[in-house]
């Protein structure tokens, strides 16, 4: 279970699904659902959607992040956004989500490049890891989950990495309907939080929180969330349903 000095956390990325408008109805049925004391809840929703989400949940506990942003302040690069744009209207940002790494290229360098832009700017990064199938099938979890950490990381010092979540999200797992054992997750995250102290010190590994990603749904959160070192999920699929979010989160209360 999480320890106390690390707070839950439960982010949905709802990944390229809702409007602006029915994304504020899900946004409003999520904080009418009942939020639960005890643990950070975020909302991702596209970028044409992150201002007016970030409207509906005002005064409210509920905090809202973008799916993903550039590196660079500003420039020539069409359909982008960058870290200054979303900040006064997000706090939180998704970054090397295993979908942009697989379909559009995205590399460790561009990731450490997101995070660096991120911290800089106040953001909250929410950076991804996690191995593919025959990755994991071949024995090379650990080594690639390892490398992840330590490349997203490279230039930043402990400090700075403050406000820094990490994710574990097994690619196998995700869209899939399959889901990383809570035995599997656990260690995942183990080493994965390992690589966080070897990449900045063991005060940061400590103080990190490091979620599971990976078809998340009411009815195994609670299991996965329970294992030691887990402090809490990416969401997918299960956060556009108001009900299905709001009952992964309450699984996340210590």
């Amino acid at each position: 279970m999480t320890p106390a000095r690390r707070r839950p956390l439960v982010a949905g990325n709802w990944k390229m699904h809702t409007t602006p408008q029915s994304g504020v109805e899900l946004a409003r049925a999520i904080v009418r659902a009942g939020p639960p004391d005890g643990v950070d809840l975020v909302l991702c929703p596209p970028a044409i959607a992150v201002t007016d989400v970030a409207r509906a949940v005002v005064g409210t506990t509920v905090r809202v992040g973008a799916q993903n942003m550039h590196w660079l302040d500003a420039g020539a690069f069409t359909g982008e956004i960058s870290a200054s744009m979303l900040a006064g209207v997000a706090e939180v940002v998704i970054v090397g989500h295993s979908e942009r790494r697989g379909d559009f290229g995205e590399t460790d360098e561009m990731v450490n490049r997101k995070l660096r832009a991120a911290l800089a700017a106040g953001l909250t990064p929410i950076v991804c890891v996690g191995e593919t199938e025959s990755v994991r099938d071949a024995g090379g979890a650990r080594a690639l989950i390892t490398a992840q950490v330590q490349a997203a990381l490279e230039g930043v010092d402990s400090e700075a990495a403050g406000p820094l979540v990490m994710a574990y999200e097994p690619v196998w797992a995700i869209g899939t309907g399959r889901t990383a054992s809570p035995e599997q997750a656990a260690e995942a995250i183990g080493w994965a939080r390992e690589a966080l102290g070897h990449a900045l010190d063991a005060a940061a590994a400590e103080r990190t929180r490091v979620l599971y990603g990976g078809s998340v749904s009411p009815a195994n959160a609670r299991e996965l969330l329970a294992q030691d070192g887990v402090d809490g999920a990416l969401v997918g699929g299960a956060s556009l349903k108001a009900d299905d979010f709001i009952a992964i989160a309450r699984s996340a209360v210590p």
